[in-house]
């Protein structure tokens, strides 16, 4: 069914989006700043309504803590108008339903930060942060579907994209995910940096984890290192992040090349593959930072934003493509 261009929605669903992008952001700051549990209350803030809270003891974690609420509020807000407005002025029943969707994602990201507050399982920070990468990419999605180029399409003649190329870039953008979830479970497991050299780990190509090892990892952490005392879990772990991460790396600089050679280098998914490179290029600079500087609160979040960047690159180049080529038959 043709649906109608609406600027307002558009833009009012981009607003949201971007407001989603900044709460992941500071989301990351309160990680960074080991600021998870600085406000020991929910839905209360040391008591008060979150709301009145009074502004002169928004200090140290709290501040971050207690900004990270109000903009989840926020967003929440934003995302209920949202969806009563794509049920009320959108003519795609799909739409409607991916309204609601968002609706039930961002009551349900809620819940999971507020149970991790009242049970103090940090544990939880793990699906929360999963949620929140997923509800990043739904809502930049309901952009793309309320934006002027996928309601005008139509009518304008479009290039398919190969399926293999689509499937790549597909199978590239859920490996970002689960590689967002264990950079998930590294940050919730406040062990600081379980390893603290870069390329290298611990002088080798891959470290030994052995009971000796590991002691002897704990025993010469470099001074000033933030933490608690690493195990052998966690070296392995951060080190399939490495790896992974390696594998991504590899995965999008071949989608830029394939698209240029499928599609061409003027074309825009091509530019946007490049761009997508580039976002891994940086992350990969980012991670190697986040080491040498001892997990410093501006640097890993940064690497926080950059991640969720590249994910839902990957995520729009797919249903761009998707588009064009359902469109091209």
């Amino acid at each position: 069914m043709h649906n109608k261009y609406s600027p307002a929605l558009f833009w009012f669903a981009v607003l949201n989006a971007v407001a989603t992008f900044l709460l992941i952001g500071l989301g990351g700051l309160v990680t960074s700043h080991e600021a998870g549990m600085s406000v020991p209350d929910w839905p209360t803030t040391y008591g008060y309504n979150m709301f009145l809270f009074p502004v002169d003891k928004w200090i140290g974690g709290i501040f971050y803590e207690h900004s990270h609420r109000l903009l989840a509020s926020l967003v929440g807000f934003l995302t209920t108008i949202l969806a009563v407005w794509l049920w009320l002025k959108d003519a795609r029943k799909w739409m409607h339903w991916l309204g609601i969707a968002a609706f039930l994602l961002v009551i349900a990201q809620g819940i999971l930060g507020g149970l991790r507050v009242r049970w103090q399982l940090d544990w939880l920070g793990v699906p929360h942060g999963a949620v929140a990468q997923t509800f990043l990419v739904l809502t930049c999605a309901i952009a793309l579907f309320t934006s002027r180029w996928w309601q005008n399409s139509e009518t304008e003649k479009q290039i398919s994209v190969p399926r293999g190329l689509r499937s790549h870039v597909l199978y590239v953008t859920i490996l970002i995910f689960i590689q967002l979830l264990v950079a998930a479970t590294m940050r919730h497991q406040h062990a600081g940096l379980a390893i603290t050299d870069f390329p290298a780990a611990y002088g080798k190509i891959w470290p030994s984890t052995s009971p000796e090892a590991i002691v002897d990892y704990n025993a010469h952490r470099p001074p000033g290192t933030i933490g608690n005392p690493i195990t052998a879990f966690q070296v392995n772990l951060q080190m399939i992040h490495r790896l992974v991460a390696y594998l991504i790396f590899l995965g999008v600089a071949a989608t830029a090349m394939l698209a240029r050679k499928k599609l061409g280098g003027g074309d825009g998914l091509t530019k946007f593959a490049f761009f997508w490179a580039g976002l891994l290029t940086l992350q990969i600079i980012l991670g190697a930072a986040t080491i040498w500087s001892n997990k410093a609160a501006d640097v890993t979040t940064l690497h926080v934003m950059v991640g969720a960047s590249a994910l839902l690159t990957g995520a729009l180049w797919w249903l761009v493509a998707a588009r064009r080529t359902t469109l091209a038959k």
